[in-house]
């Protein structure tokens, strides 16, 4: 990995997921998880989400459909934060999530809401504080 690639990558998954949920998963990597977080980094954050194809807000919106469908709550939560974070109303993440329940299951769709709450109840109450 090119270090101004790593830079770079790091610069936007701080833009876009928050610095806190970076940190975090940076105190989480242990030796073995570390080539997975240089990886997306690189490929995720340094080249695919710097893309001039689609603004941030239409990423976050298809990756919280696909996250759905992944039926990945844990990740789900992350990039509906960074939707938010991006620019995304509530409104349109539930508009995302409402479409992706005939496409991806009523199960799948359930756990991407109840993900969803917690992160949209959390920062609305970070806003309310400011």
């Amino acid at each position: 990995m090119s270090e101004e690639s790593k830079k770079q990558g790091l610069k936007v998954r701080n833009e876009v997921m928050g610095a806190e949920f970076v940190e975090r998963a940076k105190n989480n990597t242990t030796e073995l998880t570390e080539p997975l977080q240089d990886f997306i980094n690189e490929h995720v954050w340094g080249s695919t989400w710097q893309r001039d194809g689609l603004d941030r807000r239409t990423r976050s919106l298809v990756t919280i459909a696909m996250l759905t469908a992944l039926k990945a709550p844990t990740e789900l939560k992350g990039h509906v934060r960074g939707a938010l974070n991006n620019g995304c109303t509530v409104d349109e993440i539930k508009e995302v999530l409402l479409h992706s329940t005939p496409y991806c299951g009523a199960p799948a769709s359930q756990e991407a809401f109840r993900a969803a709450q917690e992160i949209i109840d959390d920062y609305s109450q970070k806003q309310a504080d400011k």
